[in-house]
């Protein structure tokens, strides 16, 4: 009996140093030896700064910049507090939520039909990408907005969208944070 006792306790601290100690602190080592960029987040700094990561929305409002799609983690892009808002189809709260920005969104551009991703949001709450007939929708406010020919935007989105993964995974998307970022540098002539 004791000589179990023991071979438990040692067994149970043996593994504990291993898996708690030597394996995360070899994983987490190797992830910054050989992707340093994506271990710390992905994230931007512009002029020594920190603006944000390549894989957390953020929300931008103003008329002179692209929109993201909406977001349900706590009161907008907030990381801590990620998630869908679990609403059915059905519920009254979402429906309500969706024909407002409908109607905003028709508003701001009555001639176009609007991409589903303006007005649902994603699974965490945090989608950093919209699609390319998401940005597409939003150039005529933009470019109003910034006295920018169309076709310079269309060009800038054309820049930034990144296709399937692996040429198959996933959809085309574009980074709104590195798309806004770009438009400020045009217009501050950098």
């Amino acid at each position: 009996m004791k000589k179990n006792i023991l071979t438990a306790i040692w067994f149970t601290l043996v593994t504990t140093v291993i898996f708690g100690g030597i394996y995360p602190l070899a994983v987490t080592g190797m992830a910054q030896l050989l992707f340093h960029d994506r271990a710390n987040g992905q994230l931007i700094e512009k002029d020594g700064k920190l603006v944000g990561s390549r894989i957390i929305g953020q929300a931008f409002t103003g008329p002179g910049y692209f929109h993201p799609r909406p977001s349900s983690a706590g009161t907008g892009y907030d990381p801590m507090a990620s998630g869908g808002s679990n609403l059915a189809p059905t519920n009254k709260n979402l429906i309500e939520r969706v024909k407002a920005d409908v109607q905003k969104l028709h508003a701001e551009n009555p001639e176009a039909s609007i991409p589903v991703d303006m007005v649902t949001t994603s699974g965490s709450g945090l989608d950093p990408d919209v699609s390319p007939e998401s940005a597409e929708f939003q150039i005529p406010r933009v470019a109003h907005s910034r006295n920018m020919n169309q076709e310079d935007l269309r060009a800038l989105i054309q820049k930034h969208t990144k296709g399937r993964d692996l040429g198959f995974l996933g959809e085309p998307r574009v980074n709104v944070l590195e798309l806004n970022l770009e438009l400020d540098s045009l217009r501050n002539g950098r």
